[in-house]
């Protein structure tokens, strides 16, 4: 019995000190891994982190499409410790991940050294060689990183998470991701030692926003612009589409356009989003606004006639019409279909300049929308407060020399579409639609839609068979930043609505600078088109035209 009782305690010693010896020999020869692993995801994921909110785009039954997701991603990290041969390893790092072999040898011949981060974001060609390479020291983890599944598409919009160079903390940067940063970042949990005992307060995951963009609008969009663009050579674009009932933006896109999944291989120019932060001066789509607020003044009507003799003098300057003709007796109505400059400035005069003024301001030219985007610009109308000259109000009334937004002049379009009223432009679904102000009476709203849908017809570009369309184009000059004056180069503008009788949206279209300045009936027009054709199949529109 007691040699029984000896096997038996012989047996559970000699377990015992085999298992000390594992475990220490474990620490001896990988307790760099696990101290190096243990950084790694405390750096990386942390029990204390909170989880980042998604961000979804919408189709037109209201279902959610991500854009914006956590996505773990492999990582590969160093125990420089644990490495004998550090300039062998260097050098199949450098070969394999594709990085500077010096700076490698560097990171790794630290003195004391228990974690290098070589490469987030590994591919699996790179991970598979590190595999098969089988260095001692090297080792792969995972991380979680922000991933955008439609890559360029709204990224304007979206804008991305990096990390602050000074801080270290990662966070929104531009766009969605930085306006709304602190909703989707959430509340990090933390230790707290204070009192009897560690209490761990636990972390508050961010929260979704769901955006108002429709995925399918914006592709869509997007492929026309980045078509245009290239047809004509143009250097940049917008496109921005608008339900002017709810002021919900459906699509909003720019180019030249940034991958937010790889932001780090842009300049930070690409970052900048023109359709809310930058200004231009939108030539002649101007001329809605002066003939909204002749109309809705009592002023002006659209039958109102006046004589065209091609041009007209102010302070010593002349303007001329831009297909340098002379078009005789002409309605307001034939000023709007023909595009008419000498027009445009009859109908300002017949205003007057305090009128027409105040009218620019109502319709949003002097203030941001507050559209739920960061470091939105306004429009300046500084030529009609601080140099008062005949002049500077003949050319302002067809769209040069003051300046808008292109997210302001859509919201402008959109009121007249909206029978005078004008809705706060928004981006984020959750958010309930709200009235800016009435900037046109009813009356006076459908009389200068009549007017644009005539120009359409007249024209017949924008015109898509059985829908009556309203829009005006716009060709402005390029300023002479530093010789005063213009340019050659044009900026080519179109803003449309459909059905006019009814509008499910409108339309913005610009592009810069197009190759030999072509007029915008050749260019941003038919884009026009074939974008309202797309929303009108895709929204299935009833007619509201058979002829």
């Amino acid at each position: 019995m007691k040699w029984r009782v000896f096997l038996l305690t012989g047996g559970i010693f000699l377990a015992y000190s085999a298992l000390i010896f594992n475990l220490s020999k474990l620490q001896l020869e990988q307790g760099g891994y696990y101290s190096a692993k243990a950084e790694s995801q405390y750096r990386s994921s942390g029990f204390l982190r909170a989880q980042r909110g998604n961000i979804y785009f919408v189709d037109k039954n209201d279902n959610l499409i991500p854009a914006a997701i956590n996505k773990k991603y492999p990582t590969i990290f160093a125990v420089p410790e644990e490495i004998e041969n550090k300039d062998a390893v260097s050098q199949t790092l450098a070969s394999i991940l594709t990085l500077d072999e010096q700076t490698l040898r560097n990171q790794l011949n630290k003195p004391g050294d228990l974690y290098e981060l070589l490469i987030t974001k590994a591919d699996k060609e790179q991970v598979e060689k590190i595999l098969a390479a089988d260095l001692t020291g090297v080792y792969i983890d995972s991380q979680e990183f922000r991933f955008y599944p439609f890559n360029e598409l709204a990224a304007h919009v979206l804008g991305f998470v990096g990390v602050d160079e000074q801080e270290e903390v990662a966070g929104g940067r531009y766009g969605i991701e930085l306006y709304f940063n602190d909703l989707l970042s959430g509340r990090p949990g933390k230790l707290d030692a204070s009192g009897q005992g560690n209490k761990t307060i636990e972390p508050v995951d961010g929260e979704d926003v769901v955006l108002t963009i429709d995925r399918n609008i914006q592709a869509r969009a997007e492929e026309i612009l980045d078509k245009l663009i290239k047809d004509y050579r143009a250097v940049a674009g917008t496109v921005i589409v608008e339900d002017p009932k709810t002021g919900k933006i459906l699509a909003m896109g720019n180019y030249p356009t940034f991958d937010p999944n790889n932001y780090s291989e842009y300049p930070l120019k690409s970052f900048l989003n023109p359709a809310v932060q930058a200004v231009y001066e939108p030539g002649s789509i101007f001329k809605v606004m002066t003939m909204a607020a002749g109309i809705d003044s009592g002023r002006l009507k659209p039958s109102d006639k006046y004589y065209d003799s091609g041009s007209v003098t102010f302070n010593g300057s002349t303007i001329k019409n831009w297909d340098l003709k002379a078009h005789g007796w002409v309605t307001m109505t034939e000023v709007i279909e023909q595009s008419i400059n000498t027009g445009a400035v009859f109908a300002q005069r017949q205003t007057g300049e305090g009128i027409f003024y105040d009218y620019l301001v109502a319709l949003g030219f002097k203030e941001p929308t507050g559209i739920n985007l960061p470091g939105e610009l306004r429009g300046s109308l500084v030529n009609l407060e601080t140099d008062v000259r005949d002049i500077n109000f003949a050319t302002a009334s067809f769209g040069q020399g003051v300046s808008v937004t292109p997210i302001e002049l859509i919201a402008a379009v959109s009121a007249i579409a909206n029978d005078g009223v004008m809705m706060k432009p928004t981006i984020n679904n959750n958010e309930d639609p709200e009235v800016i102000r009435q900037t046109l009476s009813p009356e006076a709203a459908n009389q200068v839609t009549a007017m644009m849908a005539s120009a359409v017809r007249k024209a017949q570009v924008a015109q898509i068979p059985n829908y009556e369309i309203a829009g005006k184009t716009g060709t402005a000059q390029v300023p002479n930043f530093g010789k005063g004056g213009y340019t050659d180069e044009v900026i080519d503008t179109y803003a449309g609505f459909a059905p006019a009788t009814n509008p499910r949206f409108v339309i913005l279209i610009k592009i810069d600078k197009p190759y030999g300045a072509p007029h915008a009936a050749l260019t941003v027009v038919p884009a026009f088109r074939e974008l309202a054709e797309f929303i009108l199949n895709y929204y299935n529109v009833r007619p509201d035209s058979f002829e």
